[in-house]
C-alpha cells in the first residue's frame, strides 16, 4: 500500500464497504483487483477519477462508432485510446472476449471513456455483423452522436444501410469517416464517388435536412491518422486523430441533461461479477448518482403499471477509462457510469431515487428471425467429455443469457428443451461454442426461420445480400443462390477492380442457412458476401435441391480404414479412423440425394495369409471435418448436432433405423 492513491482508495473503502475491509477480500476479486491495477498504472487519469467524474454535462461527449463488418471500427477505437495517452496491451484491445480474438470480428458492445482537452469522450465500440445487430441497437439510444466508418474501397454495404437507420431513428447526426484511404485503389474520384452513396443512403432513409450535412474526414485507422481534406500522405505532425477528435467535439452534442432533478438511469449493458453481483452499465438521465445513495429498479409491466423490483443501495461506482475500471466517487447526468449494489434489475429497466416512480423508455428491438432447439443430450456417447449435461442447468445458463443478450429469446419446450430465438446461425452459433467451452453436453435442432401471417398471408423474413465474385464464378454463384429463391436486385463491375462482379439481391432467410461455406468452396475463398435483415415479405416457395442425402452408420464402435476404403466411393466422408461411432450417427455426405446406411466399423477378416498391419498400408483422401458453423448450416430437418466441449458430430433424430423409415412414410402436415 506504498502508493498514495491506493491508501485513499483503501480508506474509501474501509468507510463505505464494511464487507470489503478484510485484505483477503481485494486480494481474492478480480474486479476489484483490475481497478486497483489500473490504478497505480495511470495514476493523473485514476485519481481525478477517484475525486469524482466531471458533473458538468457540457464537458461530455457520448459518441458510437457504427459501421459495416470489417470497415475498421475497433482498429480506430485503438488508435484513439493510443492518441488520448491510453496503454494497449494489444492491436483490438476493446476486443476483450477470446471468441473475438479468435475469430476477428467484434461480438458484444464495449464503451470506454477518453479525455481531449478539457473534454469527456464517452466512446462506444458496436459490432458489424448483422447476427449482432441487437448490441447496436440498445446502444445507440446512450449517445447524441455516431462515427459512421466506411471502406472508401468498398462503400456502403448492407450493414451500413442497418446501423446507420437505427443511428437516423435516435436522431444522431452522424460523422462520416472514409477509411482506408491509403490504399492504392482509392482515389479522390472514388471517395466523391462513396460520399455520394452515403448521401443517397441518408437520404433514402429519411434523412433530415441537418443529418444531409454531414461532416466527412478521411483516415487510414491501421496508419493512425485522420484528416478533414482529401490525403494519402500526410505532413508528420499531422499523422495522428486530433482532427477526428475535435470533429467529435464540434459536431456531436453534449447530452441534454438536468442535475438538479432526481437520479434515474436507463440499464443498457449487464455483467456478473463473482465479488460484487450485477453491474449495470448505462447513461445517467438526470441528476447525480453518489456512493452509498439508496436506490430502487423499476419496471412497467403490461398493463403499463409500474413494478418495484428491488431497492437497495449504491455499493460501487465505476468507469471505464481507456482499457482499465476505476472506482470513481458521484457521476452527474449524461455520463455513462458502472454500479453495483441492486441483484434483480436487468437490461431496458430503469434505476432511480427511492422517490422516483416512472420508467425511462425502453429499446425498441428488431423481431428474432430464426429458431434452434436446445436439449439434452441422450446420444449413446453422451456424458463422456462435459459436465453440464441436465435440462436444468442448460436452462439456467439460457435464461442468463437471454438477460444480458436482449436480441436472444429462450421459451422453454417440451421434455428438457428450450426454443432459443436470434437474428441468425452465426449469433446462435456464438453461444454454442461459449457453451461448449463452458462445459456443456447439448444436442442442437438444424435452424428454423420464423414465420409471420398477417391477413391470411404467409410471410417469411428477407435478407438484402451482397455479393462480390471474380467473373468466372458468376455463373455457379447464381445458380445455387436460384434454388435458394434469391432475385437480383442489381448487377454490376466494381469500379477500381477489373474482373470483380458485385451482386445486390434478396433472398429468404431460410435460402441462407448454410450457403456461406458452399460459397467460399464455389468461389475458392475469393468472393465475399454481406447480408442484413431487410423486411418480412410474401413467402416465395419452397427451396430446390441444396443439399445430398448422408451416409448414416449402422454400427456401434471404432472406425477402421478397412470399411472407409470402400466408403470413399460412396461420398465425401466426415470422419477418420479410430473415431467412435453409432447407430444413427451420420458420418458422410452420400454422392446422391438419398441416405444411405452403411457399416464404417467392418474390420478385415484375419487368416494366416493376411495381417492386421496391411491396414497401415490404406491411404484415405482428408476427411471434411466440420466446424459447428458449418454444421449448423448443413443439417437437415430430421437430423440433430451433438455439441460436446470435445467434439461435434451430426446424426439423425431418431437413432433406430426402422423409427427412421417409419416416420419418413408419415404424412406430413
Amino acid at each position: 500500500m506504498g502508493c498514495p492513491l491506493l491508501r485513499s482508495l483503501w480508506s474509501t473503502g474501509r468507510k463505505t464497504f464494511p464487507s470489503y475491509t478484510r485484505t483477503a477480500s481485494f486480494k481474492t476479486s478480480p474486479f476489484l483487483l483490475r481497478s486497483f491495477s489500473a490504478a497505480a498504472a495511470a495514476p493523473a487519469t485514476s485519481a481525478s477519477a477517484a475525486a469524482g467524474s466531471s458533473l458538468d454535462p457540457s464537458l461530455l461527449r457520448n459518441v458510437a462508432v457504427i459501421a459495416h463488418v470489417d470497415h475498421g471500427k475497433t482498429t480506430l477505437m485503438d488508435r484513439l485510446l493510443r492518441q488520448c495517452g491510453a496503454d494497449i496491451p494489444h492491436e483490438r484491445a476493446l476486443d476483450s472476449i477470446s471468441l473475438e480474438r479468435e475469430r476477428g470480428i467484434t461480438i458484444a458492445s464495449k464503451v470506454t471513456s477518453i479525455s481531449w482537452k478539457e473534454n469527456e469522450l464517452n466512446m462506444v465500440d458496436t459490432p458489424g455483423h448483422a447476427d449482432f445487430g441487437g448490441e447496436v441497437e440498445r446502444v445507440v439510444g446512450m449517445v447524441e452522436g455516431a462515427i459512421l466508418v466506411v471502406d472508401a474501397g468498398e462503400g456502403p454495404l448492407a450493414q451500413t444501410k442497418f446501423v446507420l437507420a437505427k443511428a437516423l431513428k435516435y436522431g444522431l447526426r452522424p460523422i462520416l469517416l472514409l477509411n482506408k484511404v491509403d490504399r492504392p485503389a482509392v482515389s479522390e474520384e472514388r471517395c466523391n464517388e462513396v460520399e455520394s452513396l452515403v448521401f443517397d443512403l441518408f437520404a433514402n432513409l429519411g434523412a433530415s435536412e441537418e443529418q444531409l450535412d454531414f461532416p466527412v474526414l478521411y483516415a487510414s485507422a491501421k496508419e493512425g491518422w485522420a484528416s478533414s481534406t482529401f490525403t494519402k500522405d500526410p505532413a508528420d505532425d499531422e499523422r495522428n486523430m486530433s482532427q477526428l477528435l475535435d470533429a467529435i467535439v464540434k459536431y456531436v452534442p453534449p447530452p441534454k441533461a438536468c442535475l438538479e432533478a432526481p437520479f434515474t438511469m436507463l440499464v443498457s449493458m449487464m455483467e456478473r461479477d463473482f465479488y460484487l453481483g450485477r453491474i449495470l452499465t448505462g447513461r445517467v438521465s438526470s441528476g447525480i448518482i453518489r456512493i452509498g445513495d439508496r436506490v430502487h429498479g423499476l419496471r412497467s409491466k403490461e398493463d403499463a403499471a409500474i413494478e418495484k423490483i428491488e431497492e437497495g443501495k449504491v455499493v460501487k461506482l465505476m468507469k471505464k477509462k481507456g482499457t482499465n475500471m476505476v472506482l470513481i466517487d458521484s457521476a452527474g447526468a449524461g455520463d455513462i457510469i458502472s454500479m453495483a449494489g441492486l441483484t434483480s434489475p436487468s437490461i431496458g429497466h430503469t434505476v432511480a431515487n427511492a422517490e422516483v416512480m416512472t420508467v425511462l423508455p425502453g429499446v425498441d428491438l428488431d423481431p428474432p428471425t430464426i429458431s434452434m432447439t436446445f436439449g439434452v443430450n441422450d446420444s449413446p456417447l453422451a456424458g463422456r467429455d462435459g459436465s453440464h449435461l441436465t435440462g436444468g442447468k442448460i436452462g439456467d445458463r439460457l435464461m442468463a443469457e437471454s438477460e444480458t443478450n436482449l436480441a436472444i429469446n429462450v421459451l422453454p419446450g417440451l421434455s428438457e428443451s428450450f426454443e432459443v430465438q436470434g437474428r441468425g446461425e452465426l449469433q446462435l452459433g456464438i453461444l454454442i461454442e461459449n457453451m461448449r467451452r463452458e462445459g456443456f453436453e447439448l444436442s442442437v435442432s438444424p435452424p428454423r426461420v420464423m414465420y409471420k401471417t398477417e391477413k391470411g398471408q404467409k410471410l417469411e423474413p428477407l435478407e438484402e445480400v451482397t455479393i462480390e465474385v471474380n467473373e468466372e464464378h458468376v455463373g455457379l454463384v447464381m445458380e445455387a443462390l436460384s434454388h435458394r429463391r434469391a432475385e437480383v436486385l442489381d448487377m454490376g463491375p466494381v469500379p477500381g477492380n477489373i474482373g470483380r462482379t458485385r451482386m445486390s439481391l434478396t433472398c429468404p432467410s431460410r435460402g441462407l442457412v448454410g450457403y456461406r461455406s458452399v460459397f467460399s468452396s464455389d468461389t475458392h475463398g475469393t468472393g465475399f458476401m454481406h447480408r442484413a435483415f431487410l423486411t418480412y415479405a410474401k413467402f416465395r416457395g419452397p427451396l430446390g435441391n441444396v443439399r445430398k442425402g448422408v451416409l448414416v452408420s449402422m454400427g456401434n464402435g471404432m472406425i477402421t480404414a478397412h470399411a472407409l476404403v470402400g466408403l470413399e466411393a460412396r461420398g465425401i466422408l466426415f470422419v477418420n479412423p479410430g473415431m467412435e461411432t453409432y447407430d444413427g450417427m451420420i458420418i458422410g455426405e452420400h454422392s446422391r440425394d438419398t441416405d444411405l446406411d452403411v457399416n464404417p466399423v467392418r474390420a478385415k477378416e484375419l487368416s494366416n495369409m493376411r495381417s492386421a498391419n496391411k491396414d497401415e498400408n490404406v491411404r484415405l483422401s482428408p476427411p471434411r471435418l466440420m466446424t459447428l458453423e458449418e454444421a449448423i448450416g448443413y443439417v437437415a430437418a430430421d437430423e440433430l448436432i451433438e455439441v460436446t466441449p470435445k467434439a461435434i458430430r451430426l446424426r439423425k433424430r431418431y437413432l433406430d433405423a426402422n423409427k427412421r423409415k417409419l416416420m419418413r412414410n408419415k404424412p406430413k402436415e
